[in-house]
């Protein structure tokens, strides 16, 4: 599907362990234009950074399909936090990428705050949006239930087949996060998601290692021991309202002033009016990112 968009992108393969991590990047007018590593969240893709892209036209913004992933979803392992960061540190190398700022949304700010603990070196900044910080998850539960806990009818559609892009759609129109947020924009990231499976089409993202990532990034002390090592300035941003477009979100507001208390270097800010979608899926999620970005990039420069 084609979305009229002002800026060009290329897609570009990066060696990575088990084959090419597919990578898009939106290149900036400038040599010396600034730079962002974008990371997507759990079964997203590269496309869900297009709208920021967008509102950011002097930036360069750099932002893989993870393994399991997009057009990376034939890489299914290793993956967890240290594999996604290893793949990270080298699409920093072949790409020839100095200390960046990251951006990093849901999954993705976990992989980010790993990234930046385990290669500290390629980070100047950290960006969290909607995810990063340890979730309020019940215990005891299994990994398929721990996943179906965390992201309900959102891991239900990777085991489904659908006919054709529309039927995909119609299953997203019914999604409460999207009520009055449906544009094209979504509907070309939505029609990203989908590869061919005898003779109809399933969504991208390999089920095994969504559980994979979930059990690492909720089950082990990965993210606990990435959190005590980091070092770069790290900004966090919620949103009220879930997957689901239900409060209190992934984090509540009481839970999560306990996890800030914890972690006192990490700003944070709390944006009303936005789901856990709609924070960068809605031209309104991604203008407001990019004035943090922009304002983030001006830090890091300084």
């Amino acid at each position: 599907m084609d979305v009229a968009m002002s800026r060009s992108k290329q897609m570009v393969r990066v060696p990575v362990a088990g084959g090419d991590l597919h990578v898009g990047v939106w290149d900036a007018p400038a040599p010396d234009s600034p730079t962002i590593v974008a990371i997507h969240g759990v079964t997203s893709s590269h496309l869900v950074w297009e709208l920021l892209a967008e509102a950011l036209p002097g930036v360069r913004v750099i932002a893989p399909d993870l393994r399991g992933r997009g057009r990376s979803n034939g890489l299914v392992g290793p993956a967890g936090m240290a594999g996604h960061s290893d793949d990270l540190a080298a699409v920093f190398a072949a790409l020839d990428l100095g200390p960046s700022l990251v951006v990093a949304h849901s999954m993705g700010a976990f992989v980010a705050v790993s990234f930046a603990a385990r290669h500290p070196e390629l980070v100047s900044r950290v960006l969290l949006v909607d995810g990063g910080l340890p979730l309020d998850t019940p215990a005891g539960l299994t990994p398929d239930e721990l996943v179906a806990a965390i992201l309900g009818p959102t891991a239900t559609r990777l085991n489904l087949r659908f006919d054709d892009v529309a039927a995909y759609f119609e299953f997203w129109r019914a999604h409460p996060a999207f009520v009055g947020a449906w544009t094209p924009e979504l509907e070309h990231y939505l029609a990203y998601d989908l590869v061919p499976d005898g003779g109809r089409l399933r969504p991208a993202t390999a089920y095994a290692t969504t559980v994979e990532d979930t059990i690492d990034q909720n089950l082990t002390p990965t993210i606990a021991d990435a959190l005590a090592a980091l070092t770069r300035p790290t900004t966090l941003i919620t949103v009220p309202l879930g997957l689901q477009n239900e409060p209190p979100g992934l984090y509540a507001e009481s839970y999560l002033a306990g996890i800030l208390a914890a972690h006192p270097d990490i700003s944070h800010d709390r944006w009303p009016g936005l789901n856990h979608y709609t924070v960068v899926l809605s031209p309104a999620g991604a203008a407001r990112l990019a004035g943090v970005v922009t304002a983030q990039l001006a830090l890091a420069a300084a």
